[in-house]
């Protein structure tokens, strides 16, 4: 079908330097789309030669306005926001301080929300539609030990995706959500590999398709939301978790 081609389209896909979101704004460019890499690091060798990469700290209060526009300035008809950045700094509850909870909601759900509101407000002033994606986990609607910002973060981007969906629906502007199960990448890299025997057998049995997620199963979600089969599709979040939030116990 060619309603799932994203020919027509130009992607800016933040947190895409590496793991989720790297994987996703591969996706795109298999699908078609013109996508403009982020990262808050400088330019990584995976980035393709041909693509637009923009290095950018998402914390500080200007940047995301900032980014927005020099995503503008690259690629004019910038029409789908891709809202993957984020990460975990969480420790123990009891330990927990106000400097990590602020930077958890500063990075996760401030950035989101004023990167969406800059490439809205950009659409909205050019009257054009557009399509907007933000990752989610399913942190986001079920706890986990030692994770009260980064669970809590992970709420507050379900509800911010229905009431963004809410907001910009007269303006043509879809809001979706994916929300990852366990997926490997860097951010869990080096806890799962110091108990990979332990967590690799617990998940193979617990997640009903039988294997820890790749990055690359998050990209076909994402795809088919910016595409023109989803056309008629805004306020939902598609769980990519190979089951492991629908049965209690899992697998014997």
């Amino acid at each position: 079908m060619k309603a799932f081609l994203l020919t027509n389209r130009a992607a800016l896909v933040t947190g895409s330097s590496q793991g989720i979101g790297f994987a996703i704004a591969s996706g795109l460019r298999e699908a078609g789309a013109r996508v403009i890499y982020h990262g808050h690091a400088p330019r990584p060798a995976v980035i393709p030669e041909n693509a637009f990469y923009l290095q950018a700290d998402l914390i500080p209060s200007e940047a995301p306005s900032k980014l927005v526009t020099e995503a503008f300035t690259a690629e004019p008809l910038l029409d789908t926001l891709i809202c993957n950045a984020g990460s975990f700094f969480d420790v123990p509850f009891l330990e927990m301080t106000r400097e990590r909870w602020e930077t958890t909601f500063q990075l996760n759900v401030t950035a989101t929300c004023f990167l969406v509101q800059e490439f809205a407000r950009r659409l909205v002033a050019e009257k054009r539609s557009g399509c907007i994606v933000i990752t989610t986990s399913t942190n986001g609607f079920q706890a986990e030990t030692n994770s009260v910002a980064y669970d809590t973060s992970k709420g507050a981007l379900v509800m911010l995706i229905r009431s963004l969906a809410v907001s910009l629906a007269d303006h043509g502007i879809r809001v979706n959500g994916i929300a990852p199960g366990l997926i490997k990448t860097p951010l869990n890299a080096a806890w799962m590999e110091s108990r990979s025997n332990d967590v690799t057998q617990h998940y193979n049995k617990k997640i009903l398709l039988g294997r820890i997620g790749t990055p690359e199963d998050c990209a076909g979600a994402v795809a088919f939301l910016c595409s023109a089969a989803a056309s008629y599709i805004t306020g939902e979040i598609i769980t990519v978790d190979g089951g492991l939030t629908v049965a209690q116990i899992g697998k014997p």
